[in-house]
Formats: structure tokens, C-alpha cells, sequence
């Protein structure tokens, strides 16, 4: 991909589900290094462009980035680029611990056909605005052809991304999108980057987004696509059909049940234990909603006590009864 075809803003639009790398079923052992199932790979990244999502991110926190080595993730991203043929936008996540590892693995990314890449300042010491500013600017010029994501992950990243990160940034043309938490900041950071950065609410923020600023808030990433994607592209259409008919009864009632569903997943409000077990909760509900098989956890996160892997059966079900609800929906 040369510069001149490089995803823009404009191009990231709808619903984009956030995938994890499926697990072969030996993977929870440390002394195995082949442990991406790709035949499951394959068949979810298919099977969610044909259902209707509109782009995928990989290779974040629920993606066990941390855990693969090099070798699994240069396979699991040339697999994914293979299934979506050019259907829809894939990008694929090269954080690392430094800057040179970040770009080599983005290099590599973009040979393989991946149109973009989800990163965060590298994960060791919290870094301060100027730090995590310059890191995505020496990525972006090293692999000017590959449009950048940022991975606005505050607690993975001990950073808060504040204003001035995002005014810093929005002139690097690479940065084309960011993946984000909460509706709170939204139209700050919209205001901060000048518009120039499509800022990506979680699912369950999406409509307190287009509230707040229809024009801008028009993508959204989702964790819950791969537990099932009736209810995310439901999502999406809702909203689009409240913005034209001022209308948002239907898109406030499936918000409200999709934060019901997550409840479990954030620990009812316990976000240190999220955190720590972040992995856990997101491939353990995607595995109890059985709309794919993410597969046992890598080492270190294979350890997972029975409370946690509890919320995550409950998360996993109750979205699996929206699913069923919305997949009749649009049947009909």
C-alpha cells in the first residue's frame, strides 16, 4: 500500500469489531510456541465481514498481544489479511516495548497487506505527552504507508491521553483513528484533535457519542462482535436511523441492554479487577456466548481465579441472548 491509498478519516465508518487470536487448546502451556488456532482465524474474520461489520481490529489487550511471540502474530496477521481479501479495512496491532520493535513489526505488517496497525506507547514506563506524541511520529515516518490507530487504552497504558496528546498527534497524517473508552471525554478529544482523528467509542458508549455530536460520531469498535454481531451492526443502524428520524428510543434500548451484558465483563464496577484480568473476561465470554472459540488464555494470564471466570460465563450468555434476539430481528 503506497501513501497515496492510505486509509483516511473519512474511510472509518460503522462498526468495527476488535478480535482476539484463537487459541489452539494446548496454548495455556508455556512450553508451546504454535499456538494460533488459523483455521478459527480464518473462519471468524470471514464470517464477521459477511455478517456485515465494516472493519477489524487485532491484536490489543483481549488479543493477548503481549503473549504471542513474533512468529505467531506474523502468522495469525497474514491469515487475517488473507480471509478478508479487501473486504473491509484490517488492522493489525504491533505495540511492543520499544519503538524499534513497533516499527519493525508495522513494516512487516504492511507487507504482509494489513491497512493499518492499532498501537500504544510502548507498555513500561508512563510516558508524558511529548514522549507518547514523538513515539507515533517516528512510527508514522518509518512506515508512512501504514495508517495508524491509536490504542487509547489509559489503563493498560498508564497514561491518560489528555487533550494535548491528541493536538499533538492530529497532524500526523498516519493518524487516522483511535480506539477509545468513554463518552465522557468524546467531544473533548474531538475538539482537542481539530476533527482531524475519528475517535472510536466501545459499543456501549456509541450512542452517548452521537448524542453529543451526531456528525462526528459515526464508528465505534466492539469486543462483543465476536460473542456475536447481530447485536453491534443493530447498534449501528439504530443510530444511523435515529440521526435521519430524530428518533432514539430503539438505539437507547439495545445500549441499555448491551451495558446490562457487560456488566459482569467490568466486574460490576471493579475496574482494578478488570484490568488484571482483562484477557480472561473477554475470551471467557466469547467462548460461553459459543459464537466462536477464542480458546484457553496464553501464559501469564492462564491463571484465572473461579470468580473471574464466572462473570465471564455470565457476560458470555447474557450476550448471547442478544444475539439470538437480534439475529431474529434481522431475519424478518
Amino acid at each position: 500500500m503506497s501513501s497515496s491509498n492510505r486509509l483516511t478519516p473519512e474511510d472509518i465508518r460503522g462498526a468495527w469489531a476488535i478480535i482476539p487470536t484463537p487459541a489452539t487448546p494446548d496454548a495455556s502451556d508455556p512450553a508451546n510456541s504454535d499456538t494460533v488456532d488459523l483455521d478459527e482465524t480464518a473462519r471468524v474474520v470471514d464470517a464477521l465481514i459477511e455478517s456485515g461489520v465494516d472493519g477489524i481490529l487485532s491484536l490489543g489487550t483481549l488479543g493477548e498481544c503481549a503473549a504471542l511471540t513474533w512468529e505467531e502474530k506474523r502468522a495469525f496477521i497474514a491469515t487475517m489479511v488473507d480471509a478478508a481479501r479487501g473486504r473491509v479495512p484490517v488492522f493489525a496491532g504491533t505495540t511492543t516495548l520499544s519503538t524499534r520493535d513497533t516499527i519493525t513489526q508495522t513494516r512487516v505488517a504492511a507487507d504482509l497487506g494489513a491497512d493499518g496497525t492499532m498501537i500504544g506507547p510502548p507498555m513500561w514506563s508512563t510516558p508524558d505527552v511529548g514522549t507518547a506524541a514523538q513515539f507515533f511520529r517516528d512510527v508514522a515516518e518509518a512506515v508512512p504507508q501504514m495508517a495508524i490507530c491509536v490504542y487509547g487504552n489509559d489503563g493498560v497504558f498508564k497514561f491518560d491521553f489528555p487533550p494535548p496528546f491528541w493536538a499533538a498527534v492530529a497532524d500526523i497524517p498516519q493518524v487516522v483513528m483511535a480506539k477509545t473508552i468513554s463518552a465522557g471525554t468524546y467531544l473533548r478529544d474531538v475538539r482537542a484533535s481539530g476533527g482531524k482523528i475519528r475517535l472510536l467509542p466501545i459499543d456501549a458508549e456509541y450512542y452517548a457519542a452521537a448524542r453529543l455530536d451526531p456528525e462526528t460520531a459515526v464508528a465505534f469498535w466492539s469486543s462483543g462482535a465476536p460473542c456475536g454481531p447481530a447485536p453491534v451492526l443493530a447498534l449501528r443502524d439504530l443510530v444511523a436511523r435515529a440521526k435521519e428520524t430524530g428518533d432514539w428510543t430503539a438505539a437507547k434500548a439495545l445500549t441499555d441492554k448491551i451495558n446490562e451484558s457487560l456488566l459482569p465483563i467490568v466486574a460490576y464496577g471493579d475496574m482494578r479487577q478488570f484490568h488484571m484480568h482483562n484477557v480472561a473476561l473477554e475470551k471467557g465470554r466469547m467462548n460461553a456466548a459459543g459464537w466462536m472459540v477464542a480458546g484457553p488464555n496464553r501464559p501469564p494470564n492462564h491463571v484465572i481465579p473461579d470468580r473471574i471466570r464466572e462473570l465471564a460465563r455470565i457476560g458470555g450468555e447474557a450476550w448471547a441472548v442478544l444475539q439470538h434476539e437480534y439475529e431474529q430481528v434481522a431475519s424478518r
